[in-house]
């Protein structure tokens, strides 16, 4: 069985309940990120923010004319306002199969990888596309190539 441990993403980008929401916005464009999780200072998770969570946030800055308001604003928002709290998470020893029927099931973008009361990965819906890629591929090359399209 292939475990959560030999496909999440070690050691994500975290980000504290008294950072800001313009710390989150900038540490999701530097690295391409969608999910932050909200660990204190003992890698304990405390909550999720996702860049769903981000979006809705700034729906409510509308008002804001200026790019000086808009900075204002999103320095005056601490993501233990907005993140998601009492977050799903999983052991790292569980099987991918159940963990992906889990996110489609609930329509999750990740799951928070927790072992022993701290975080110690994620693992994204982009994950699994890459897991479903690599299996085709194996798939692909234990087939005879007749009938296959090129795109």
């Amino acid at each position: 069985m292939i475990t959560l441990s030999e496909i999440m993403t070690e050691h994500p980008f975290t980000l504290g309940p008294e950072n800001s929401l313009k710390q989150a916005i900038d540490l999701m464009g530097q690295e391409r990120i969608r999910h932050i999780p909200v660990v204190d200072d003992e890698e304990r998770l405390l909550g999720l923010v996702t860049l769903s969570d981000v979006l809705a946030s700034c729906e409510s800055k509308l008002f804001v004319t200026t790019r000086d308001k808009e900075e204002e604003f999103t320095d005056s928002v601490q993501l233990g306002e907005i993140m998601t709290r009492n977050v799903a998470w999983v052991d790292p020893h569980a099987g991918i199969k159940e963990a992906a029927l889990y996110l489609q099931r609930h329509k999750y973008g990740c799951l928070p990888i927790v072992e022993r009361g701290k975080l110690i990965g994620i693992v994204t819906d982009s994950d699994f596309v890459a897991v479903a890629i690599n299996l085709l591929e194996i798939m692909a090359e234990r087939e005879p190539d007749e009938g296959e399209v090129d795109l």
